[in-house]
């Protein structure tokens, strides 16, 4: 890949993450549940995202990719879990636990195929764990549930590593807008049963309801898709390190919005963390042969 390809996309990726940092502000915002805000925005997007699909001429006679399918049902995960996560503890807590996901996926190679990562992964998840337990300490600004709400920030982590696995898997195949529709077709009946399951009101309760969750829509489209165009492009473990640059503009965001400001050893916290996922990214190079199993 030429410099200037390289460059398009790490700008297309930033610009991605900062569209996403607003997302969970809005879904603070909204006023229907937080699955119920997630359902809608996959269900919105999805007439911005047709008409980008069809351009490249393959219609919608041909067949979804099992790797963007996939993709959608782990974004439906990542995004119940984040939903509620932000409901009860503050949003830069919410945003950075969630980027633990580089993390998660070291460990998972680690641990499932004995991929046995050198000290430079284990210095960085040391640090991101201890991070991310300074965070939690502060309680999530003194909101109330707020350890529960940094516990369902932890486990997005999980889902969203898994999405980032299989849409970079489907931008093999398939374009980032056709990837991201059926992504989130595959999304939005998961998301409306988990609403429906925990009896969220499903419908926005206002005029500013409904302009949040068009919102929410749009940073989708402009943010998952430039995302999604740039895993295309550049290395899955380069694009989860930069965009890492969500939970800096979520936490600005909030400032304005809620006036959550975070405490010293909370801003102390979150530095570690994401300083240790960086870290961290540095593993696969130092990643010794996977050991046969005794």
């Amino acid at each position: 890949m030429s410099q200037s390809s390289r460059g398009a996309a790490l700008a297309a990726l930033v610009l991605g993450a900062c569209a996403i940092g607003f997302v969970p502000n809005l879904v603070r915002l909204a006023d229907s549940g937080p699955a119920a805000a997630g359902f809608w925005r996959m269900l919105l997007s999805l007439p911005l995202l047709l008409p980008m699909m069809l351009r490249d001429g393959r219609g919608l006679g041909s067949r979804p990719s099992t790797a963007s399918l996939l993709a959608g049902l782990f974004f439906a995960g990542d995004l119940a879990f984040w939903h509620y996560g932000i409901r009860y503890t503050s949003v830069a807590n919410a945003t950075v636990l969630a980027n633990l996901s580089p993390v998660v996926v070291t460990a998972v190679a680690w641990f499932a195929f004995k991929e046995r990562p050198g000290r430079v992964f284990l210095t960085g998840l040391a640090l991101a764990l201890a991070g991310a337990w300074t965070m939690a300490a502060g309680a999530g600004g003194g909101r109330p549930g707020a350890l529960l709400g940094d516990l369902l920030s932890l486990t997005t982590a999980v889902w969203y590593a898994l999405y980032f696995v299989f849409m970079r898997q489907a931008r093999q195949g398939e374009g980032a807008s056709r990837a991201m529709f059926w992504s989130s077709l595959a999304s939005a009946p998961v998301l409306l049963a988990v609403a429906v399951a925990l009896g969220e009101p499903l419908l926005p309760a206002s005029t500013g309801g409904w302009l949040t969750v068009i919102g929410l829509a749009l940073a989708h489209v402009a943010g998952q898709g430039a995302i999604a165009w740039a895993l295309g492009r550049l290395p899955a473990s380069t694009a989860s390190v930069v965009v890492l640059a969500q939970p800096v503009v979520a936490a600005v965001v909030a400032f304005f919005l809620f006036r959550e400001a975070l405490a010293p050893l909370q801003m102390l916290g979150g530095a570690v963390t994401l300083a240790g996922v960086v870290l961290a990214q540095r593993a696969p190079a130092a990643l010794s042969r996977p050991q046969r199993a005794q």
